[in-house]
């Protein structure tokens, strides 16, 4: 941020918007030196300054000393966007003069963020902002990964964090400018990735520890039960979760992997409701994230359901850490999980060449590179695009006879119009070859060919993760039931007099919405629809449980 930042990133607040801030907190006189937050201590106060000036510090790492991020004066704030979720501070303020500041705790901030628009908008706006600066500069060495490009756990440790929106540095492993640099280290491929956490070594990281450290981990640290528990952070989920929290819902949502779901794997998507020149599934989920934040939402993860216990009161849902979570209600979203092709290797090359997503971070692992996108449906259309669109050469190969059936007529034009992609009807990809990483793929059907192949990019459906939902009412290929669907009523309705509202399944106060349920239209607007008429049901069933 440099000295003294001004604009969007530090805002100096006006006679009226100062008084109104300092009312949700309390004032404090603190002499030069004081530590006002440190990194990596829980639950950091959003700090307003009325005299004096504050310094932002990068703290000393193992490899750097101290770095100035910013010096802030009188009238402004000091907090970034992790003050919003509980994430612990990446970076520590003290007073560098003898000052006066006004804290305001999470509750409190949370208070300014529902009773007052004004300053709930510049607040979001302004710790927005110093993020996406935060990630260009020194802070961004506080949370650095290091590992080999192409590997699936590389892969999946920058995924979790693009889609909380962390700021990290990465180090691909594998490009010559960084091997010399690796060795010098001395780390060693067999222990990589390698996560380091505001300068704690974690080797072999993973998403959950990672998670563990920086305070993302599920932890219920207000005690009681949540109002409103949400399982899956899709479309579907987000909305339950942004209508449940904006209608006064203590909400928390948990993911298996990050929020996104499905929809964060699209590269575009054209035929969404507001957005004329189409928006990525990535952006969506940032946008409805950051929307989540604002009204309050708990977002964890990585925090995969194993189980769920119904009594009268409250749910108690199970991670498969062994954690519980209660909750009052359970708006389960878990979506679905992708199918894969059977093929030999298959697990194997999927730690390095095969995909489920077409996004900015598999597109830099395949750059210009042959690719074969499979799949029949808009995501393996919208996939085949962006990745002709960024230099690759596509092979499109569907099984069916055309693509028609299950795509989009706007997708199958555009294909057909686009020289950099072959198509390939009635064929399927029937082996897999390739030494460390996936080279060439073999092609049987319409065409009997092996083909050079860096990236296979696998969109043929999915199944509905519902696996650990053994006590729901579910149809033979595992939907969730809802709503009049719903077949088996157990005794617990007896005792409550009413049959499942719309969204609630064979178990009281437990709903489902989007790609999980039985029945719905596997379309983004249509989960994000579900999940918000679900929390209106979800609001009846609460009502009726306090009568």
């Amino acid at each position: 941020m440099g000295k003294s930042p001004h604009g969007p990133i530090a805002p100096e607040l006006d006679d009226d918007q100062w008084q109104r801030f300092t009312a949700f907190g309390e004032a404090s006189d603190v002499a030069a030196g004081e530590v006002l937050f440190r990194t990596g201590e829980p639950r950091p106060d959003l700090i307003l300054v009325e005299s004096g000036e504050v310094d932002v510090v990068r703290d000393a790492l193992p490899w750097v000393g101290e770095t100035l991020i910013a010096t802030l004066g009188p009238r402004t704030f000091v907090g970034e966007l992790g003050l919003l979720n509980g994430q612990r501070p990446f970076l520590s303020a003290r007073m560098r003069t003898d000052g006066r500041v006004h804290r305001i705790d999470r509750d409190g901030l949370h208070r300014v963020m529902a009773e007052d628009s004004e300053l709930g908008d510049l607040l979001l706006r302004t710790l927005w902002a110093r993020r996406e600066v935060l990630r260009e500069g020194p802070a961004a060495l506080t949370l650095k990964f290091i590992g080999p490009g192409r590997s699936a756990e590389t892969t999946a440790l920058r995924r979790y964090a693009d889609r909380l929106d962390l700021v990290y540095t990465y180090v691909d492993a594998d490009t010559p400018e960084n091997q010399a640099l690796v060795a010098q280290h001395g780390y060693q491929r067999s222990t990589m990735p390698i996560a380091v956490v505001q300068g704690e070594y974690l080797h072999r990281a993973t998403p959950g520890q990672v998670a563990e450290l920086l305070g993302l981990a599920y932890v219920n640290d207000d005690e009681g039960p949540a109002d409103l528990a949400v399982v899956g952070g899709g479309p579907a989920g987000l909305a339950a979760a942004i209508y449940g929290a904006s209608e006064g819902l203590r909400t928390v949502l948990l993911d298996s992997i990050a929020p996104g779901g499905q929809s964060a794997a699209t590269s575009r998507i054209e035929n969404y409701l507001g957005f004329p020149f189409g928006v990525s599934g990535d952006a969506l989920t940032d946008q409805a994230s950051l929307q989540a934040l604002k009204f309050g939402v708990r977002v964890f993860a990585p925090c995969e359901a194993a189980g769920l216990a119904w009594s009268a009161d409250p749910l108690t849902l199970s991670l498969a850490d062994g954690t519980a979570v209660r909750a009052r209600s359970v708006v389960v979203t878990t979506g679905a999980q992708y199918r894969t092709l059977g093929l030999d290797r298959w697990e194997e090359f999927e730690r390095n060449g095969i995909h489920h997503a077409a996004t900015p971070l598999e597109l830099r692992q395949v750059a210009g590179e042959p690719v074969v996108v499979v799949g029949g449906a808009n995501s393996a259309g919208q996939a085949a695009l962006y990745l002709a669109a960024n230099g690759c050469p596509v092979r499109l190969v569907v099984r069916g006879d055309g693509l028609s059936a299950q795509m989009s007529s706007y997708l199958v034009d555009r294909i057909a119009e686009d020289r950099r992609i072959r198509i390939h009807t009635g064929t399927v990809v029937s082996a897999l070859h390739g030494d460390a990483a996936l080279e060439a793929v073999t092609l049987s059907g319409g065409v009997d060919e092996t083909v050079d192949c860096r990236g296979l990019f696998c969109f043929i459906g999915a199944q509905p993760a519902t696996d650990w939902l053994t006590g729901l009412d579910r149809d033979e290929h595992g939907f969730v039931r809802t709503g009049a669907d719903v077949l088996a009523l157990g005794p617990a309705w007896q005792a409550i007099g009413r049959s499942p509202l719309p969204f609630e399944t064979s178990l009281p106060r437990v709903f489902a919405a989007g790609d999980v349920r039985r029945g719905s239209m596997k379309r983004v607007a249509a989960a994000v629809g579900e999940g918000s008429s679900a929390v209106a049901s979800v609001h009846q069933a609460l009502m009726d449980l306090s009568a």
